[in-house]
């Protein structure tokens, strides 16, 4: 299939790129390389830098004629979608409709969106999470994904849009900055490699769904080809606290520095994991990489890029 990855280049988009590939689909890479990386760059995928919220991106839908979209370009960092939601939502409202529109004038097999759950449910009441429980977005960011997740529903029902939203838990792993705001595991291995101590925000007692990129990337496969259209949770279901992460890395880089421990940050939510009972049964995927193998790997990728003491 000739498919279309917005973000490609980035830390999940690059991985569903190298999954695709390997399979023989030709891929298009659409990014603005703002977040994203050349170096994560699969060689045999196609590279176009654009702006997803540009007029211009329409035409270049249209002229590509992908089969397939996987959409993982966006504004990821949530303290400045309260800042501006103006910008965020120019990316991840206006950015989503511009590749809607040109979708509808081409035969696409299937849309696929990298949406995300602890963002959308906000404060779930039952934890593990289903998809059908009440959502409730704290940020400007929660509030564009689910609009477009909202987009993506009407034009399913009203124009047969062959569309797929994937509610991404907490994704760590190789290719993830740890110079940007998210992305704990990464801040947390890159301090820890250089000698630091990490900053906890709170009693690191708060829990997340920590899944391993490369699961990511098989449900993306698998959301691909199924038969079922709708949205799904992709995630563990399992809850592993700040603090047991924080333990988990320190044996494994071998370091006995303790963590430091600063105020918590409002709005942040207690508890978050994804049920994915659904993604089981409908998709055929679940998770294949467990924590601490996941880390693991993680931290080897890091202690690859980490040279003469200084990120690169």
């Amino acid at each position: 299939m000739t498919i279309l990855v917005t973000g490609g280049a980035g830390f999940i988009g690059s991985h569903v790129v190298d999954s695709l590939v390997a399979r023989g689909h030709q891929v298009t890479v659409f990014d603005d390389l703002s977040n994203g990386s050349r170096k994560n760059l699969n060689p045999k995928a196609k590279l176009t830098v654009g702006k997803v919220e540009d007029a211009k991106t329409e035409n270049f839908v249209r002229r590509l004629k992908p089969q397939a979209i996987f959409h993982f370009a966006a504004q990821k960092d949530v303290r400045l979608s309260v800042e501006d939601p103006v910008a965020d939502a120019s990316v991840n409202v206006i950015g989503i409709l511009r590749l809607i529109k040109a979708s509808l004038d081409i035969p696409l097999k299937r849309f696929v969106l990298a949406s995300t759950g602890g963002a959308i449910y906000g404060g779930a009441e039952t934890v593990p999470t289903p998809e059908d429980h009440p959502t409730h977005p704290f940020s400007p960011y929660g509030v564009a994904k689910l609009a477009s997740e909202n987009y993506l529903d009407a034009y399913r029902h009203a124009a047969k849009l062959p569309a797929v939203s994937l509610r991404f838990a907490n994704v760590y792993g190789p290719r993830q900055s740890p110079e940007s705001e998210s992305g704990v595991t990464a801040i947390f291995t890159k301090k820890m490699l250089e000698g630091e101590r990490p900053t906890i925000y709170g009693d690191g007692k708060q829990t997340r769904d920590f899944v391993y990129v490369g699961d990511i990337a098989a449900a993306c496969l698998k959301a691909l080809g199924a038969k079922r259209l709708g949205t799904y949770n992709i995630g563990t279901g399992t809850e592993t606290s700040v603090n047991e992460l924080t333990g988990m890395l320190a044996a494994l880089i071998g370091t006995d520095k303790k963590p430091i421990y600063a105020p918590g940050r409002s709005g942040e939510e207690r508890r978050s994991a994804l049920a994915i009972g659904r993604a089981k049964k409908e998709l055929g995927w679940e998770p294949q990489v467990a924590l601490a193998q996941g880390l693991a790997k993680t931290v080897v990728w890091q202690k690859s890029v980490l040279k003469g003491g200084k990120w690169r």
